[in-house]
């Protein structure tokens, strides 16, 4: 990890999926405490959202094999399905409906996840606190940023320590058929989102050094989708794809901005309610 990579300059910054987000937070981590925020709008930190706020304890499991069906008897949880056999078979999968449907009738769910669950695993490793990011969620997390930020600060102060803390929020992305990361708009948008949030919470008293570069674009990007947020993410790769498959539904609920308080927390492992004050 090169510093010229580190965005150091800024306080909120931005970089995508599990290898560059890793290296930024170990990077970051050295140097004073993290908060990780991990944006995968479609679909795993919706997903999440909708289930943590319906009373859901949410494990992410990076692989969907037999581990993960040991992982799952082993915490006493309902491992999620493939989209499609879940819709065929019933059952909750990475799907945001599926887990709406469920409500009440779960309270433990591993959630396996090539992308934002493997991601979250990989910053609570390399010593963040990670949140999970939505559109759905994004004022609640920006808000919940911000006093974890004034909390580090005046547990620093008490401690007399040095370092300042550094928040992270990584867009998620997807993958090429050769595992190779793919840059996804919604998640670009999502990052954007819960940057904004921050900002609106904070710029008055953060001063000049606010924003990254990379963090820039991100609320950039955010800008100027922000009033057409439905027909966006209809109209980009991975909500054709979902929509083709007949997930309309699913990318309708990743569009619904604001509707949520709940701010998803992963604690011993699992995403758990973080409490509002």
């Amino acid at each position: 990890m090169r510093d010229s990579w580190s965005q150091d300059d800024g306080t909120i910054r931005v970089e995508w999926g599990p290898v560059g987000a890793e290296s930024l937070v170990s990077y970051a981590a050295e140097r004073g405490p993290v908060v990780a925020v991990v944006v995968d709008v479609l679909s795993f930190t919706t997903t999440v959202s909708v289930a943590v706020e319906s009373g859901m304890t949410v494990w992410p499991y990076r692989w969907k094999d037999d581990s993960a069906v040991a992982f799952a008897r082993r915490h006493d949880a309902e491992l999620a399905l493939g989209r499609r056999a879940a819709s065929t078979r019933g059952g909750i999968s990475l799907s945001p409906v599926s887990v709406r449907d469920a409500a009440g009738s779960c309270e433990r769910l591993v959630l396996p996840s090539p992308n934002g669950s493997t991601i979250s695993a990989l910053l609570d490793g390399a010593g963040a606190v990670v949140a999970a990011g939505s559109l759905r969620n994004r004022s609640a997390v920006g808000a919940w940023v911000v006093r974890r930020l004034d909390a580090l600060a005046a547990e620093a102060g008490r401690q007399g320590r040095v370092g300042d803390p550094a928040v992270i929020i990584v867009p998620a992305g997807e993958r090429w058929p050769n595992g190779t990361l793919r840059p996804a708009a919604e998640d670009l948008w999502g990052a954007g989102a819960v940057v904004d949030a921050v900002v609106t919470k904070l710029e008055h008293r953060a001063g000049p050094m606010l924003l990254s570069a990379e963090a820039a674009v991100a609320l950039a990007a955010w800008s100027w989708v922000a009033d057409r947020v439905g027909p966006s993410l209809e109209a980009c790769a991975s909500g054709r794809e979902l929509v083709d498959e007949g997930f309309a539904e699913d990318v309708r609920m990743a569009a619904e901005v604001d509707v949520s308080r709940s701010v998803p927390v992963l604690v011993d492992g699992a995403f758990r309610l973080a409490p509002t004050r």
